[in-house]
């Protein structure tokens, strides 16, 4: 499996993950600069062998409008860690509405939480008090950096570095 290369810009602020030959180019074209690369890896061309990047960085900062995480069952799902937020099962996962929606509940990051069927059909059109459950974990919106280090943590630790100080100041902000 190829390995993938986290881009940074100017501000450390994670933009992208990119294939290596993009990051090359990138490197070649003198438009980034390599933080980390992976070790024993390479990338070998007929003439050249280069060292594989884990973590470039834009030499120029690029303005790119905040896009966000996606609200959607399979994100919803990767925050919650694939668990119910109640009970902590992984089987029958479905999505609730911490405040159902007919007492006005949204269908936002901070109102949706994964539950198992069971526990769903035990809360109902009940707020979590109102049915005796208690969330385990607050439901909020993640960053692209949440997932992010999410990934880092299974694939590639060399970006750990550079995700957890921005993570720590989302912590913060929130």
């Amino acid at each position: 499996m190829e390995k993938r290369v986290l881009v940074l810009n100017l501000d450390h602020s994670p933009v992208a993950v990119v294939s290596p030959q993009k990051a090359i180019v990138l490197l070649l074209l003198e438009k980034a600069t390599s933080l980390a690369t992976y070790e024993l890896l390479q990338i070998r061309t007929v003439s050249k062998s280069f060292d594989y990047p884990a973590v470039i960085c834009l030499n120029s900062y690029k303005n790119i409008p905040y896009r966000g995480v996606l609200l959607n069952r399979v994100n919803l799902f990767r925050r919650d860690k694939g668990e119910c937020q109640y009970c902590g099962s992984k089987r029958q996962l479905t999505i609730d509405h911490v405040i159902p929606r007919s007492k006005g509940g949204k269908s936002n990051w901070t109102n949706l939480t994964t539950a198992c069927h069971r526990c769903n059909v035990l809360k109902g059109d009940k707020t979590p008090d109102q049915s005796g459950l208690t969330l385990r974990t607050k439901p909020f919106k993640p960053s692209l950096a949440y997932f992010l280090s999410e990934y880092a943590e299974r694939q590639a630790e060399q970006w750990l570095p550079y995700l957890h100080s921005k993570q720590e100041n989302l912590k913060l902000e929130n």
